[in-house]
């Protein structure tokens, strides 16, 4: 099965000499997105940043994009994406931001190109409430936060 393609609008707003975001591999499904600072940044462990992108999209209405930690970094290194994954709603024209937190046991130095984070792109369900007065019985019932063992 061929994945579906999505138009989305995309601006530079730093310096023209990062690459846009690109999916890597054929089967990909986010796009590494880029560290546009000027001067390296230093995490210590336990530190955070937020890191700017240099890019400004249009999402489509319907549409999200998720900014998600980079499995590579955050196994080798300990870097993640604080919020992770952080929303990007269709009608945000802001710079795309990535909260890069260092969890690692060594401090890390951030440069200018660097991959920092992947853009997801995903659909939106809205949720629309029906309130009740119970609520059908299932075997699990309330339990919850390790109650399987």
């Amino acid at each position: 099965m061929e994945a579906a393609e999505l138009i989305v609008k995309i601006k530079r707003l730093g310096r023209s000499d990062l690459d846009l975001p690109v999916y890597m591999t054929e089967g990909a499904a986010g796009m590494d997105l880029y560290a546009d600072i000027d001067e390296d940044i230093l995490l210590v462990p336990g530190q955070r940043e937020l890191i700017p992108t240099g890019i400004a999209v249009a999402i489509p209405a319907g549409w999200e994009a998720q900014v998600r930690p980079r499995s590579g970094l955050a196994l080798q290194y300990g870097l993640t994406v604080l919020n992770s994954p952080g929303t990007i709603e269709s009608d945000y024209r802001g710079e795309i931001k990535a909260i890069i937190i260092n969890l690692g046991m060594e401090e890390y130095r951030l440069h200018r190109g660097m991959r920092i984070a992947q853009l997801v792109f995903a659909p939106i369900v809205r949720a629309v409430w029906m309130e009740v007065e119970s609520l059908e019985v299932t075997d699990r019932g309330g339990g919850g936060f390790g109650h399987t063992g």
